[in-house]
């Protein structure tokens, strides 16, 4: 589990002392809850959510352990290194608006074909309550041949989950090739 420090003070210079220092700042919020500025180790934060399987994990800031989601980040325009990261409570019940990823499965016939796979939406925008979150959205492609696409209406409707994205969005497709 991926733990933290909890920031005394949100100063510049203070900011700019954990940047030196190889952490990487974070601030989690969460509906009807205070602000808590934190702290990771950014190589510790980076190896933590390349290895997470679900869109919700755990942190540990302090004391007190909290299940979080990824909501934004910032990278240094000249290095490409995340420097600051949004967390946002994953609240039992609450709902909220969550990025869930796209998972494709299988080989689309219209490759044979002379075809293309892409791939419009790697994630999709849900509002849901944490308990009724999709793990991701398995799209199955093997029945798709040139010229067919898979929209946003096509996906399957769980119980608690909303899909806020337009239904005539295109998600993965087959196109003639070149």
């Amino acid at each position: 589990m991926l733990s933290g420090i909890i920031r005394e003070s949100i100063s510049k210079a203070d900011v700019k002392a954990l940047r030196k220092n190889g952490y990487l700042i974070a601030n989690i919020y969460g509906k009807g809850r205070e602000n808590i500025h934190c702290a990771f180790k950014r190589n510790d934060f980076i190896r933590e959510v390349r290895n997470k399987t679900d869109l919700i994990f755990k942190i540990q800031v302090g004391s007190k352990e909290y299940p979080v989601v990824i909501q934004e980040y910032q990278k240094d325009p000249i290095t490409s290194d995340i420097i600051h990261v949004d967390l946002m409570l994953a609240q039992e019940g609450i709902e909220a608006k969550y990025s869930v990823k796209v998972k494709i499965v299988g080989t689309a016939k219209g490759l044979k074909n002379k075809g293309v796979l892409m791939l419009s939406k790697k994630r999709i925008k849900v509002k849901a309550a944490p308990e009724n979150l999709p793990k991701n959205y398995e799209i199955d492609v093997t029945n798709l041949d040139v010229g067919d696409v898979i929209l946003i209406r096509d996906l399957p409707q769980n119980n608690g989950v909303k899909i806020v994205e337009r239904n005539d969005v295109a998600i993965v497709g087959v196109i003639k090739s070149r």
